[in-house]
């Protein structure tokens, strides 16, 4: 009897202190802002970059995988591409740049 409630205090202690540490790098994340950095509207960044491409359609598809993959789009409609490193260094197989 008395080892089961140790066990049982054991395990409620472990999940608290889970919740704490969780709750803790939550508090963290939204503090330093770097949450509000992974978030991106890639829908909207897409239609800015590609208002003004010949192909919009598919410019919006390759930008939208991009995105989604890098978490960030350059400002303007061509070029910037030093603001998102990985947008950048994507490619395609035959060494051009898949991002729009």
């Amino acid at each position: 009897m008395a080892s089961s409630r140790v066990v049982l205090f054991s395990l409620v202690f472990l999940l608290l202190t889970l919740c704490l540490v969780e709750s803790r790098q939550v508090l963290e994340l939204n503090v330093s802002g770097a949450s509000k950095a992974g978030v991106i509207d890639c829908g909207g960044a897409c239609v800015a970059r590609c208002k003004d491409s010949s192909r919009p359609n598919l410019c919006k598809r390759a930008c939208g995988t991009c995105c989604s993959r890098c978490s960030c789009v350059p400002s303007g409609t061509y070029g910037n591409y030093d603001s998102c490193p990985c947008y950048r260094d994507m490619t395609t197989r035959g060494s051009q740049h898949k991002c729009p």
